[in-house]
């Protein structure tokens, strides 16, 4: 590996159209244990999707007329960014009593209509045409297999559409014994995907196209255009035959990482490094299982070809964060059907510059526009923060309701409170509350009387991290 090697950033149009030429062939709190060149047309995207960076006035030389008339078509990518969908088939359950336990016990997701939420993501997916859609991993709730297959069938309608569709495995996908069905008051045990199953299934997106495949992992190498190549990362450990919360790297795929950041320097390529765990550890609290063990190997890795973003999900947190050292961003993208349903939209520009914001999903326009007839579904706006923060609550309750010094009126209070606090810092906002958060009595609550716990730790890193608006991210 060449330590400080200048990456190749912004080629001229002659050298693109002669690499053109040369290619030939142009996602805190788990519950599972664990032919030719082509040219790129422009696609024009509404406002309110791709809308206007807002950057810094710099002087820079006209064009001239021929240059303008010259310059490549995709000179810049959009690209939807989709993680920790946690898909289920209907098929699996009966929405029954034990089904409901784990929805008002779970995590937030809203897996009574995961299968409407789904289908109105990936519709919005195709009016936004961009130039590829990333799925970052958990892309099934538990490892289903037929979860997965139906999830696949459906991304098919966004490659017919002529979007293409890459996806990487995350820890709930591969390997789950956790994997089961609901029937009234009992879960029951379903066929869970092997590596080799999760490769057949989603081989049209990405893996039969891929530059390189890993041996060792489900790790490939994706040409997204003549200048540019997206770098899959499988940094899931399920080897052993059950599937882990935590993420890892082995040594064997940190060698073929170095071999695929070589050739792609030696072509001239920019790469994007996509993972379901994290690379940095975005959370103060939850670091163990959400970011990637070891992962400086791979910070130093990266920083030595000055490559500057990373994409993941499986925080559920929407959130970036600068290591400021090597001048990389990582950005996590939420999980798509915890409320409020964000998905991300980066423009990444061939100079290695990018625009990064998110985008609530419209799920009251989708189930209007398709007739359906679910309150909830109709009402979404109005149903989605509640039943988040009731989850939020019953966490807290579960969590204090054995400590004799609280009261049960103080610990009402402080379940309201990281309700709501935790709710903003889901969406990546919590520094729209900040202030008053730090003034409130419940927070001197959980100070003084829930400093034993681990929630009174969470609340103050998140008091601690609430100094910007994580949905967006500007870079020069």
């Amino acid at each position: 590996m060449r330590k400080g090697r200048k990456w190749g950033c912004a080629l001229s149009l002659a050298a693109v159209l002669a690499l053109a030429a040369a290619l030939g062939g142009c996602s805190p709190r788990e519950e599972t244990g664990g032919s030719e060149a082509v040219t790129v047309e422009e696609v024009t995207i509404p406002p309110e999707t791709f809308p206007p960076a807002e950057t810094e006035t710099v002087e820079v030389p006209p064009e001239t007329e021929t240059e303008m008339e010259e310059r490549e078509p995709g000179f810049e990518k959009r690209i939807i960014l989709g993680s920790d969908i946690h898909y289920l088939s209907p098929d699996l359950t009966d929405y029954g009593e034990a089904f409901q336990y784990d929805v008002d016990h779970g995590d937030g997701r809203l897996v009574t209509y995961i299968d409407q939420i789904t289908d109105a993501f990936l519709e919005e997916v195709v009016e936004n045409a961009p130039d590829v859609l990333i799925l970052c991993g958990d892309l099934s709730t538990n490892g289903e297999r037929k979860s997965h297959l139906e999830f696949a069938e459906k991304l098919r309608r966004v490659e017919d559409a002529g979007i293409p569709v890459v996806v990487i495995p995350g820890n709930h996908d591969i390997n789950n014994h956790h994997a089961c069905g609901y029937r009234g008051s009992e879960k029951y045990p379903v066929e869970r995907t092997s590596p080799e199953d999760f490769r057949e299934i989603y081989r049209e997106f990405g893996y039969d196209e891929a530059v390189s495949e890993d041996e060792t992992t489900l790790s490939y190498v994706y040409q997204l255009d003549p200048m540019t190549r997206l770098l899959m990362l499988d940094t899931c450990q399920y080897r052993q035959g059950y599937a882990q919360v935590g993420g890892a790297i082995l040594t064997e795929t940190y060698d073929w990482i170095e071999e695929q950041l070589e050739a792609a320097w030696e072509e001239g390529m920019n790469v994007i490094p996509v993972a379901h765990h994290n690379l940095l550890e975005e959370s103060e609290v939850y670091t163990v299982d959400c970011t990637i063990e070891h992962s400086e190997q791979l910070v130093e890795i990266l920083a030595a070809w000055n490559i500057n973003i990373f994409l993941s999900g499986h925080l559920h947190v929407q959130h970036w964060m600068e290591e400021e050292d090597n001048n990389l961003y990582e950005i996590v993208t939420s999980s798509m059907t915890t409320p409020d349903c964000r998905y991300g939209f980066l423009t990444y520009r061939d100079d290695c510059s990018f625009s990064y914001h998110t985008k609530e999903l419209d799920v009251e326009g989708w189930a209007r526009k398709n007739g359906r007839t679910e309150e909830e579904l109709l009402h979404f706006n109005d149903f989605r923060e509640p039943f988040l923060e009731q989850v939020f609550k019953n966490d807290a309750y579960g969590v204090l309701q054995h400590m004799e010094e609280i009261t049960e009126e103080e610990r009402l209070l402080m379940c309201d409170y990281y309700a709501r606090l935790n709710y903003k810092y889901y969406q990546g906002k919590a520094v729209e509350i900040r202030e008053d958060a730090l003034v409130d009595e419940a927070y001197a609550l959980w100070d003084s009387k829930g400093y034993i716990t681990v929630l009174r730790d969470y609340v103050v890193s998140i008091l601690n991290d609430a100094d910007r608006d994580y949905n967006r991210l500007e870079v020069e």
